[in-house]
């Protein structure tokens, strides 16, 4: 049987602020909100209610960040998989209206509440350069750029190929667009900057408290730890996303997992690092196996994409990205990889987040499509205001009942065809 590969440190472990202090849970405890799994969307939430007064119980497997949300790209981009005026098709009237607003503030969120709380986290603010690479994802973006243009956002437009080239530093794209709204983080500082915020708004954190299992208590929920200290609350809020396990039935069922692989040069050279990015934005691009890249506050290249379904079981898994950087930024082919590193993200079956009640006084959001840092920080705010007002209209788009993919069972296969068959379309690149 393979042994997975080392996943720490990542850069962003290696690089990050220093982590409040959350134990485990020792002792049974009541409150009002019980949140399960920290990462962006649940710290979110307990920030949120906590600066209400709400008292809150977060429980975390590992420590608040060790997942998707402290292993991602650090690429802050609003907006979803579907741009708004395609949104509002989906959700015709007012609720379509909302989610397009949702969408597009998604980026404002997240640095607002670093500014707001001080947070020790690097950031850039630049934008986010979406390369095409056909000319089909030419007229996408050109779409997208007007869409958005038309909703008020000063600064989208389209991008010409030699736009593109003169703002990316590499000429593999036939054109795209720029959104003036996107940005880079180091994302488990900002992960461990939520933490130390909702921690000092009252919220209680508990790390290394794996929930094992929750059930209704009368008329309030009891959620029960591997050490089996519990949680009763009068709410539970379930954030686990790409870590989601058998707590409730048939929701890990209800998304796909891949993982999402990035490597990181070494600083680059002064000279190498001007010619990449040079002015400070980030990128992904249009591809369904879509590459995204940056460079952080430390002049390392940030190279990521798709990888095996499953864990890493050897450097090599990563060698698609290495090459990858050596096609498009032949200057820095030979910067030594410092870092190698993965994280799990929740796809759902229509390429939307989800929110489910499925029984009263739960609540279950999931989904992040690889745009989590703002949709999930978003997400955890919407969820707040629902709880607090009680009013449907907090929450950006309408509660649906848990679905499963079909053949489930089989995803690693089908998962495995369609990539093949995506990199075929893609051309081959990654």
């Amino acid at each position: 049987m393979a042994t997975a590969f080392p996943l720490e440190p990542s850069l962003w472990a290696a690089t990050a602020a220093s982590a409040l202090p959350t134990p485990p849970l020792k002792g049974d405890v009541s409150v009002d909100v019980c949140i399960v799994g920290g990462g962006f969307a649940g710290m979110s939430t307990a920030l949120h209610l906590a600066e209400q007064g709400t008292r809150v119980a977060l429980l975390e497997a590992f420590e608040p960040g060790w997942g998707g949300s402290g292993r991602n790209g650090g690429q802050v981009i609003p907006g979803l998989k579907y741009d708004p005026d395609e949104l509002q098709a989906m959700f015709p009237g007012a609720v379509g209206e909302r989610l397009a607003q949702f969408a597009g503030s998604t980026a404002d969120s997240v640095f607002d509440l670093i500014k707001k709380h001080n947070m020790e986290v690097p950031l850039v603010r630049n934008g986010w350069v979406q390369g095409a690479h056909t000319a089909a994802g030419v007229d996408l973006v050109g779409r997208r750029a007007e869409q958005w243009a038309k909703r008020g956002v000063a600064g989208a437009r389209a991008l010409s190929a030699s736009e593109v080239a003169r703002l990316l530093g590499t000429d593999k794209y036939v054109g795209g667009w720029l959104d003036p709204r996107g940005g880079g983080i180091q994302p488990l500082s900002y992960a461990r900057g939520l933490a130390r915020a909702a921690v000092g708004a009252g919220a209680s954190i508990y790390g290394h408290s794996p929930a094992t299992a929750m059930q209704r208590d009368g008329s309030r929920w009891k959620v029960t730890t591997a050490q089996g200290a519990t949680v009763t609350a009068d709410r539970v809020v379930l954030c686990t996303n790409g870590y989601s396990g058998a707590l409730w039935p048939g929701l890990a069922r209800s998304v796909i997992t891949p993982n999402s692989f990035q490597v990181a040069t070494d600083p680059l050279p002064d000279d190498v690092a001007k010619t990449i990015l040079p002015q400070g934005q980030v990128s992904s691009d249009t591809r369904q196996l879509l590459l995204y890249f940056r460079l952080d506050h430390q002049r390392r290249l940030i190279m990521g994409g798709r990888g095996p379904f499953r864990e890493p079981t050897s450097p090599s898994d990563w060698g698609h990205l290495e090459r990858v950087i050596g096609h498009m930024f032949p200057a820095a082919a030979k910067a030594p990889i410092a870092f190698r590193w993965c994280g799990r993200v929740a796809i759902t079956r229509d390429f939307l987040p989800h929110l489910h009640e499925p029984a009263r006084g739960l609540l279950i959001n999931i989904g992040c499509m690889g745009r989590g840092v703002g949709l999930q920080t978003s997400m955890g705010q919407a969820m707040a205001s629902y709880m607090l007002s009680g009013k449907a209209d907090a929450l950006p788009l309408p509660v649906t009942g848990v679905k499963s993919f079909p053949l489930h069972q089989f995803r690693r296969l089908y998962l495995s065809a369609i990539i093949a068959w995506y990199r075929m379309r893609d051309g081959g690149l990654a």
